[in-house]
């Protein structure tokens, strides 16, 4: 069977696309786990923002699929809902699938009449792959006739053949022949990963164009869940509170590929990797015997385990290549962070007991051998008031390389969601904007405009402070880009607003105008 998959093409406001733009690794792990006869093509649409419908088309025309399956976050629905409306009439025929975090959380979103076919709830791989089989078998019984019954009843009613197929597939939600939408079982998450799951197909990619400062980009997953149960994580949602890893030789592996295919940094995806910091040295060990060093390296983690241990951990990252570090500090206040149910995975220890927040010593750690801080903040949870937001930001001022601060956003089956809706604090039920840079919560204190206000007017020159350690270790990429990534972070602004004749407050109109259109422009 011919299989297209796609991510949609709406991005994260923090960085444009010029900057950082990382490929979908979950599309390419369910290309590298499928039955090798399947013909796979992987198209992330964030490569081509701008020509994203004829792009598809011209995909459609060459490939030719006979399913085709879409990658969503909540945030991007709008998109591929419409987008979906364009793929019934460019391929009548073939089933359409969706998965990723929206999917799976909001399941009942996707199976409406302008809806999927199916949708693959929580990890793909076993499922995707179980659903081609089933689809196959049924088109092998049916033939034509057989093929079209597939389709929910759009092309044809479902042969009982095809029921019985997909009655056993866990993890998947299908339409019956009465027209009724079956949620099957949940699938386990996958514990024995060497076992179940190959190494990505990242050949089946048809574009190109990731980067990250100028260098090609890939990812690469070494664990998969985390024991923690933060309210704004969907995390746990999707697969449980759990952790499990791969061996070191097929991670190796797996980032020899990546490099194989033209990557010069790698990013880490691992939902927490620092849960488990004997095995973090062990993979920067395993990076230094295999000649992968010379490769950059970006990473997520906790402050909690960088400030108990980084004196033995930051000295062996730097040498495996470690360049950038995503903190999840959350929040500076204590409050906040209980909130958050963020407060275990930031604490700073000695002999078993809590002493402090662990984000400073671990900023200290990661500074001192020249590794960057991505900081990760939450403000506006629903007590923060105007100070509340100013200490964390005046706290990513003083401390973070590249502040990355997000507004708590009710995503779906979240604790968090619950959390605002029972307080009666979401304002904001346009889905597209639940991108954690746009505020569609106020608190207490605060709406959600002044809330955003305050973020975007001091991040943004936050991220200007950066660019001359970037220019350090990049400076072509700088030098070539630095008025476009200027323009991107400065959206909105005029000589008027640069030399004091305008408001703050009116250059952030302007820039809410922008994202407005640019959301706008990637959904048509």
């Amino acid at each position: 069977m011919n299989v297209l998959l796609l991510s949609m093409p709406d991005a994260f406001e923090h960085t444009p696309t010029i900057g950082m733009c990382m490929p979908n690794g979950a599309l390419a792990s369910l290309a590298g786990n499928i039955d090798p006869h399947h013909s796979v093509a992987i198209a992330d649409l964030v490569l081509v923002q701008g020509n994203v419908l004829a792009t598809v088309e011209r995909l459609v025309r060459e490939h030719r699929p006979d399913v085709i399956g879409l990658s969503c976050m909540t945030f991007q629905r709008r998109t591929a809902l419409r987008l979906i409306r364009r793929l019934r009439a460019w391929c009548p025929g073939a089933p359409l699938v969706a998965g990723g975090y929206d999917p799976s959380l909001a399941t009942d979103a996707w199976t409406g009449a302008d809806g999927v076919d199916f949708v693959v709830r929580g990890e793909g791989e076993a499922t995707f792959r179980e659903l081609l089989r089933a689809l196959e078998a049924c088109e092998s019984i049916g033939g034509a006739d057989g093929r079209a019954g597939l389709v929910d009843g759009r092309a044809g009613s479902p042969s009982p053949a095809r029921c019985d197929a997909l009655a056993s597939i866990a993890g998947l939600t299908w339409r019956a022949a009465d027209g009724s939408v079956v949620h099957n079982d949940a699938r386990p998450a996958s514990h024995r990963l060497d076992e179940t799951l190959a190494i990505p197909r990242r050949s089946a990619r048809v574009l190109q164009g990731y980067t990250f400062l100028g260098d090609q980009v890939d990812v690469v997953e070494t664990s998969r869940g985390c024991t923690f149960d933060c309210s704004f994580c969907s995390i746990i949602e999707m697969r449980g509170r759990n952790f499990y890893t791969r061996e070191m030789a097929r991670v190796i592996a797996d980032i020899t590929d990546a490099r194989d295919h033209g990557a010069k940094v790698i990013f880490l995806v691992d939902d927490n990797v620092t849960l488990d910091v004997r095995r973090f040295e062990a993979l920067c060990e395993a990076i230094i015997e295999a000649d992968l060093h010379h490769l950059r390296y970006l990473v997520q983690g906790m402050t909690s385990a960088f400030a108990a241990h980084g004196e033995r951990l930051a000295p062996l990252m730097k040498r495996a290549g470690f360049e950038y570090v995503f903190l999840g500090i959350e929040n500076v206040l204590e409050d906040d962070l209980a909130f958050l149910r963020a407060s275990a995975k930031n604490a700073q220890r000695e002999g078993g007991r809590r002493v402090g927040n662990a984000t400073l010593a671990a900023i200290d750690i990661l500074h001192r051998h020249g590794i960057f801080v991505v900081g990760g903040l939450i403000v506006g949870n629903p007590d923060d008031t105007h100070d509340a937001i100013e200490a964390n930001l005046a706290f990513a001022r003083a401390h973070v390389d590249w502040p990355y601060i997000q507004h708590p956003t009710p995503y779906p089956r979240t604790p968090m969601n619950e959390d605002f809706r029972r307080r009666d604090l979401v304002v904001n039920e346009r889905l597209e904007e639940y991108d954690g840079t746009t505020a569609v919560v106020r608190t207490t204190h605060l709406g959600a405009d002044d809330i955003e206000f305050l973020r975007w007017k001091s991040e943004r020159w936050m991220k200007v402070r950066h660019m001359p350690a970037v220019l350090r270790r990049r400076p072509g990429f700088v030098l070539r880009n630095a008025p476009m990534l200027l323009a991107h972070t400065f959206r909105g602004s005029t000589w008027r607003s640069m030399i004091g004749l305008e408001s703050s407050r009116d250059t952030f109109r302007r820039y809410k105008a922008i994202r407005q259109r640019e959301r706008e422009y990637v959904a048509e």
